[in-house]
This record gives structure tokens, sequence and C-alpha cells, in this order.
């Protein structure tokens, strides 16, 4: 591609190709390329003038500007727009209408002659009184019965120019709802779309790990415990229990068997199952998403819904100053001075508008809500409570020793744990595997089916004998697996403080695996300032052993911690904390964390986490980065702090406007235009960004 640079700055730069160097279609496909790259930021592409605006990670310009000059938008292929680009291009449809509609406003009022627009404004206005008269014929009173009054009240009185103000206004409003409430879809749809690379297809017998892209139908697909189902299928062998919370809004888990339907985007929390595929089709989940965001009232912040209740409220307390009015002063300009205020408008636009905003900008920030109640939740919050491996500690944790028992030797024990943890996506496992990996050891599948159990371990046959897998509670206490003294002193002074995961095979303990998990090394930092935010009560759960919490928990300066604990111990902790009076954020990333993340007020994942925890949490960072927990807790609190101060702002302005029209200092259309030139001024403060800056990662 042909450009030239336009503006060049460190970590920023603008190429330009000029009008008509690539199709509007083409603006998707050149920023999926873009934004391929690991060292692009951001990108935002216009066929207009042919611009490519892209932020980048320093030290990479040479080879940004050779990528440019190499694209060739022809080539590239084709494919669904990714959730930045359609978040782009819907705000830049947004800002054409709006300038658009502001155009067409001043010409009008310019070069229409004055007949004419008084009969088009009639009739339009006309339009509006019935809308009102049909609500109130349903015996409610609502804003749009209060519109239709005022729209009407000009008409009666020749106002015209103050009722084509205030249709104009109205439909700025409407443009405003729309635009917001399509980049929540948007964005909540990106937020929600959980991909899959990879499946296991059972073929003759043998499980084979696939693409899911090369998956077709009537492949055959084995899915586990706590594994997001990738197609739409039938269930052709094994029992299960399924959360169908993305299709039918409903958390309790579905039993599945034989004959039974699965669709894709549902997480299989227990069992296992082979599916017979009927359609390998991503965009089921989502269209399923869309429909509940668009059914449903829960995504609202409370102040957002209490808001809109107060705006509907208000509406009679405007009928009735008007009817006060009248009859004090005899005089129907004062009167109508009054209906052309209300505090109802400005009330129920600004609100929604200020929380859109908060969600956009956390986006910015890596950081995807699911709904503005989130937010809410997040400001009031005082406690807050994080999983520990995989989420305190790296996401790398390190296999560092393996201590082999009964006459085994080490590269048989890595073996068999390999080869069984391979099928489950949980940070400890990817160690073990990578472990073997390392050491170049080869481990075929050699055992039966697994089954894993949730927040304990494994267990599968290995040779017809069974093998378990995982904690020491799991395989000592649950499996009565016999571990002498002797054996458990050598376990402890080998494995210091790293996590231990034990190994069984025919009830007998075949070896340990001892596995590093260093703390993040923002952890600290994330929790000083969070302290700062707010955050009275900092704690840690953990199904470790005691000495590796009690060593994490010393490195981060957590002031409770509990090891050794089972999933229900976790979700009864965050009850607990709940039932004291405490607002609570859960931060976790496993399986075993989605009982707890499903009771707290508020809870976050990791990008990194596994499927079901992604599902169930409220907010997820996409940055890996703990520090934006800070960043948020900023964010959701000066959103409280905008939405209090517009509200005071509306009040005291509207009530000043209804006192000048009282006592005649204000003439209605004058009345009209500060009250909905106010109610545009506020509703555009709500929309400008809560941080003006990019997070900084420092307290």
């Amino acid at each position: 591609m042909r450009t030239k640079i336009v503006y060049d700055k460190p970590g920023r730069i603008r190429f330009r190709a000029g009008a008509y160097a690539f199709e509007p279609e083409h603006e998707s496909r050149i920023h999926k390329a873009c934004v391929a790259n690991s060292y692009v930021k951001n990108a935002i592409v216009h066929s207009e003038n042919g611009g490519i605006l892209i932020e980048y990670e320093s030290g990479f310009r040479e080879q940004l500007i050779e990528f440019i000059q190499k694209l060739n938008p022809a080539t590239l292929p084709d494919g669904e727009p990714d959730a930045a680009y359609q978040l782009q291009a819907l705000d830049s449809k947004f800002k054409n209408k709006l300038a658009f509609m502001l155009a067409r406003r001043y010409l009008f009022k310019w070069f229409v002659p004055l007949p004419v627009r008084t009969a088009i404004h009639i009739y339009k206005g006309l339009k509006y009184v019935m809308k009102g008269l049909d609500i109130l014929s349903q015996g409610k009173l609502t804003v749009e019965v209060l519109d239709g009054a005022a729209i009407g009240a000009s008409i009666l009185q020749k106002n015209y120019n103050s009722a084509g103000t205030i249709m104009f206004l109205l439909n700025v409003s409407s443009l405003l709802e729309e635009y917001t409430k399509a980049r929540t879809r948007t964005a909540l749809t990106a937020s929600l779309a959980v991909k899959v690379d990879t499946v296991w297809i059972v073929k003759d017998g043998v499980d084979v790990q696939m693409h899911l892209q090369d998956v077709k139908e009537g492949d055959l697909v084995r899915i586990r415990s706590g594994a997001m189902i990738p197609v739409d299928g039938t269930v052709i062998e094994g029992d299960a229990f399924v959360n169908e919370a993305t299709m039918t809004g409903e958390s309790r888990a579905v039993h599945k068997s034989a004959g039974k339907s699965v669709f894709a985007g549902t997480i299989l929390d227990e069992g296992s199952i082979v599916v017979s595929v009927r359609a390998v089709n991503g965009n089921t989940k989502i269209q399923k998403i869309i429909e509940l965001i668009d059914q449903s009232e829960d995504l609202k912040a409370s102040i957002q819904s209490k808001a809109e209740r107060l705006a509907d409220g208000i509406v009679p307390y405007s009928f009735l100053g008007f009817g006060l009015t009248l009859l004090l002063t005899r005089n129907v300009t004062k009167a109508v001075s009054i209906l052309m205020v209300d505090y109802s408008c400005a009330i129920k636009l600004s609100t929604p508008i200020s929380v859109i905003s908060a969600l956009r900008e956390a986006a910015d920030h890596d950081i995807t809500v699911k709904g503005g109640k989130y937010l809410e939740e997040f400001a009031l919050a005082d406690t807050i409570i994080f999983d520990k491996t995989g989420t305190l500690t790296k996401a790398e944790p390190k296999l560092e020793r393996v201590i082999p028992f009964e006459g085994r030797s080490e590269e048989e024990v890595l073996r068999i744990a390999a080869c069984i943890e391979e099928h489950f996506p949980h940070s400890m496992a990817r160690a073990i595997v990578r472990g073997a990996f390392d050491r170049e050891i080869d481990h075929e599948e050699e055992h039966a089916d697994v089954q894993y159990i949730v927040a304990h371990g494994i267990a599968t046959t290995l040779n017809g004998e069974r093998a378990v897998i995982g904690s020491k509670h799991f395989v000592i206490e649950d499996e009565l697996v016999s571990v002498g003294d002797s054996e458990q002193r050598r376990i402890d002074e080998l494995a210091g403080a790293a996590s231990v995961i034990y190994l069984a095979i025919g009830g007998k303990l075949a070896g340990v695996l001892c596995i590093s998990d260093p703390p993040r090394d923002e952890a600290a930092e994330a929790i000083h300032m969070l302290r700062k935010r707010g955050i009275k009560h900092v704690a840690m759960i953990t199904g470790d052993s005691q000495k590796a919490a009690e060593r994490t928990a010393q490195l981060l300066g957590i002031d409770t911690f509990f090891a050794q604990v089972l999933p229900e111990d976790k979700h009864r902790y965050v009850e607990k904390m709940k039932a004291e009076g405490h607002r609570v954020i859960m931060v976790g990333d496993g399986i075993n964390d989605a009982p707890a993340l499903a009771a707290a007020n508020v809870s976050v994942a990791l990008s990194d986490a596994s499927d079901i925890a992604r599902e169930t949490a409220d907010v997820t960072l996409r940055s890996e980065d703990l520090r934006d927990l800070a960043e948020l807790k900023d964010l959701s609190s000066q959103l409280m702090d905008k939405i209090q101060a517009n509200y005071h702002f509306i009040v005291t302005f509207n009530t000043a406007l209804l006192a000048a029209g009282f006592f005649g200092i204000l003439a209605p259309s004058t009345s009209a235009l500060l009250h909905n030139l106010s109610t545009m001024g506020i509703c555009a403060k709500s929309m400008m960004p809560l941080k003006q800056h990019a997070p900084t990662k420092r307290n």
C-alpha cells in the first residue's frame, strides 16, 4: 500500500493513502491485520481518506512502517470484524448521524419558507401529541405524555419554533439511546464470546486433538468437566450437567444424556459426554446473548433504574405545577413555561449515558464489564477476596521437583501425571504438561476416560488400576491412600513452600509433584492501591497447602487467608462476609472458584481464566494486570460521583427555570430552549471520559 506519514510521534503514527485507496468493506480487514501484530495496541481505519492511525509499543516503528508498505487490502482474508472495529464503526456512525441532524436543522431553518416550516412542525408535532394521548388512554402518565403536552401547548400558542426545538432535541435523545444500546450489545457480546481453538475428536475409539475450524458435521467431540461446549449437537454417549445460562438465563445446571441436545457456548459443569456435531456455529452463542441483553433488566445499575423510575414519577408533578400556575396566575404563558421544563428528560437520559460511557471507558482500559450494576457494586465494595493459584500468583507456575515413591522413577511419575493432566485447562495442569515437555518425556495415552472432580483432582483407570492425581485432601482423605510419616516428612522437607500435587496408583502413593507459584510482580502493589481506594479487608482463599498459602500472604500483606479449602468453603466464606454487611469483590480463575464468584456482589476473572470462571464472572481483566482492579475502583467511584453531580445540577437548574417561568421572567420558548440546551449539555458531559489518561499502573 502506498501511503505517506502525516503524523509521527513515539507510540503513535498516522498513515494516509488518500481517498479511494481502499473500499469501505476493506476497513475491518485492515484493522484486523494491524491489531494481529503483537506490538500494535490499537488501530483506527477510515476509507474516506485512506487513513490508518496506529498506536504501537515503542521500538517497533520501522517494523510497523514495513508492515504497512507491504499491506494489500484486496488480498486480505474476509471474515467477521472484531469487536474493537465494530465499536469504532458505531462511534463513527453516531458522529455522522449527529452532524447530519444538526446540518439538516439549520439548513431547514435558513432555506425552507416559513409557511412550509410551520406546516411541517404542526404535522410532526401532532404525531407526538397522538402518542401521548395513546399512552394516557392506557392509564399511564409518563415522559411521553409530558412531551406530547409540551409540543401540543407550543403549537396551540403558535410557538412553532419552540415545538420544533423540542422535537429536534427528542430526536437527538433517541439517537443517543439507540447508540448507547448498540454499543452495549456490541461490547457485551464481545466480552462474553469465548473462543475455543481446539477440541478432542473421537476417532476409532481414540481421542485426537483437532482445530475447531476443521470440525465437520457428524464428527464426534468429547467434552469434559469445566469445558465450554464448542458446537451444537446431540449427546450420543455419557452423562453430564450443563450450565445453559448463556442460552436460557437459567443458572441451574441441566442434566444431559444420550439423545439430548447441547449448544455452543454452554458450560459442562460435571461429567463427560461425546457429542455428534450438528452445527459448528460461533454465532449461536452470540445471538442468544444479544437476545438476553435486549430482554434483561439485570444489567442496569440500580441507580440507573432508580433514575428512570424517578423520571416517570416526576411527570405528574409537572402537570400539577402547570395546573397550579394556571389557577394562581390565570396566565397561560406562565403555565406553559412550567410545562416546558421537566426534570425527567435530563435524569432519564444522563444516567444511562454516564453508565454506558463508563463501560466503554473500562473497555478502553482493557477491562470488560458485563453491565452497569457491576460498576455500582465495585464502587460500593469494601472487601476483596482473592483466589491464590493463577490469580495472585503467576499464570505460569513451574514444575520444580518430582518425588517418586514405590520404586518408580521421576520420569515415570511425570509421564503418567502429564498424560492425565493434559485434558484439563488449569495452570497447575499446564505446569505438569510443560514440565514433561521440557524434559522431553513422551506421554502417550495409556489410560481410560478421565473424570475431573471439581477442586479435588482427576481420577482414571491406568492398566486396570485406579489412578488419582490432585490435592492432599483428595488423594489421602477422600481416596484413602496411605502416606506414612516418613514419606510425609520427606515430602515436606523437599517441597518447602511449593504447592504439592499427589499421584496415587492402585491405592498407593506413586509420587508427588512440587510446583512453585510465585506471586505476580504487580500483586503487592495492586493490593496497596486497593487499600488506598477504600478496600478495608483483603483475604485469600486457596486449596493449596498451609505453608504455601502462608508464604504468599506474608509476601503480599494479606489480612486473612484460608488454605486447603473446598469450593463450598470459598462460597461459604463469601456468604459469611456478605451476611456481616460487607460488599464483596471475588477474584478467581479456576473451575473451583465458580461458586464463590457467583456468590459475590461482583466477581472478577482474568482473561486466561477457565471458561466457567469467565462465564460466571461479572468483570474480566483482559490485560491480566491486577492493578486494573484499582483502575476499575477509581472508574466506578467517579461514575457514582458524576451521576450524583448530574442529579444535583438537573434539580437546581430546572428549579430555577420553573421559578423564572412562574414569575414571568422567562417566556415559554426561552424556558424550553434553556431546558433542552441544559439537557443536551448534561448528556454531552455524561459522555466525557471519567479518567483523562490511560492507566499508569502506579499508586
